[in-house]
């Protein structure tokens, strides 16, 4: 069993920066894909960005260029540090892992999702 714990979510003014971090345990064959979702109040769960073990990377156009993931495979710990945020980044935030390479932009295949982090961007 596959638990995931997500950390670092907090208020931030606009154009600040902060930084997501998701520790999993349990892990084995099943976090081969690593990955942070958001949702915003009223709307669904979206995709993020997603980081396989072999280093492959996939962004929502959104947050290209404002938002860079990467992993620790010792520590089977997944990071999101954002940059540059706006209002429209306020959600709660989600890490989930899938045993297999992403589809690109998919919520599909991820198997064990965490608790979440809220985020606020204030204006």
């Amino acid at each position: 069993q596959v638990q995931l714990v997500e950390s670092g979510g907090g208020l931030v003014q606009a154009g600040g920066s902060l930084r997501l971090s998701c520790a999993a345990s349990g892990c084995t064959f099943s976090c081969y894909t690593m990955a942070w979702f958001r949702q915003a109040p009223g709307k669904e769960r979206e995709f993020v960005a997603a980081l396989t073990r072999s280093g492959s990377s996939d962004y929502s156009d959104s947050v290209k260029g404002r938002f860079t993931i990467s992993r620790d495979n010792f520590k089977n710990t997944v990071y999101l540090q954002m940059n540059s945020l706006k209002p429209e980044d306020t959600a709660v935030y989600y890490c989930a892992v899938r045993p297999d390479a992403f589809s690109r932009g998919s919520r599909q295949g991820y198997n064990y999702w965490g608790q979440g982090t809220q985020v606020t961007v204030s204006s």
